[in-house]
């Protein structure tokens, strides 16, 4: 029996709620590794604008100003803001273990999505929906159907146990077994809520690189300024959905384990 029933509400509700509740701490928390982002993606569009290689090794990169701000926003959550050191300026042992844990339950995901987007190449809006269809974009998406099957698959077992990232920042031994196990009988709540958050994060973020691009584009001279500007912009609004979804993590965490800072963990055998 599942150590308690989590409802897919609620965890949305006190999710949001504590973010939205605390937005002067992410805004404390977020700026370093917001910056770094921000840096990183304008190098990797200096170095290969069109290199979907290089986009790739950009989005690896920047997992780490991002497991940075996750660990401060977890202990933020699970303990209090007074025990979270400003993320960016160093790395510690929780930040390895974080993302340690992070590449053994998605490791295989970003793989095959990585696979997927070479294979698949880049998407020619024009020629969606034509027909005949050129052979050369049938091969590759028929080689790219069952790289996507995996990976939705893959994606959603990683987010059924994802909330063990949670117990690396606090300092907990925590694994994906464990994490399996703690969630059993509450795997589609937790699934649901995740990719809710997911979701929503996904299509906010679009909007928010796309509104202020069309936007500044026809002020500033040229396209450089409203790019870089829709980067910053939707960059932060992505911090934001991992905000929400670490917060979610972490909650599912405390009450799927009954974890309590200074005691330890005891799950059930």
């Amino acid at each position: 029996m599942p150590a308690a029933r989590l409802s897919f509400g609620d965890v949305l509700s006190e999710s949001f709620g504590f973010f939205f509740n605390n937005l002067a701490l992410f805004f404390h928390l977020v700026t370093i590794p917001w910056v770094l982002s921000v840096l990183l993606r304008i190098v990797s569009n200096t170095i290969a604008a069109d290199s979907l290689m290089v986009v790739l090794l950009e989005k690896a990169a920047d997992l780490i100003p991002t497991v940075m701000f996750l660990v401060a926003w977890n202990r933020a959550t699970l303990l209090s803001p007074q025990q979270v050191d400003l993320p960016g300026l160093r790395w510690s042992p929780r930040e390895t273990a974080l993302l340690l844990y992070l590449l053994r339950i998605a490791g295989i995901t970003f793989v095959l999505l990585a696979a997927f987007t070479l294979t698949a190449g880049p998407i020619d809006p024009a020629a969606l929906g034509q027909v005949p269809l050129d052979p050369e974009v049938a091969r590759r998406e028929a080689m790219a159907a069952p790289l996507g099957t995996g990976f939705f698959i893959s994606a959603l077992l990683a987010l059924r146990v994802s909330f063990g990232l949670a117990a690396a920042a606090v300092d907990v031994s925590f694994t994906p077994r464990q994490a399996w196990a703690a969630s059993r009988g509450n795997a589609w709540p937790i699934i649901g809520a995740l990719f809710t958050i997911f979701f929503a994060s996904g299509v906010v973020t679009i909007i928010a690189a796309l509104v202020p691009m069309s936007l500044v584009r026809g002020i500033l001279d040229g396209t450089i300024g409203a790019t870089i500007l829709a980067w910053t912009v939707a960059t932060l609004v992505s911090y934001g959905g991992a905000a929400v979804i670490a917060t979610a993590q972490a909650i599912i965490f405390r009450r799927l384990t009954g974890w309590r800072n200074g005691h330890p963990l005891v799950l059930p055998s």
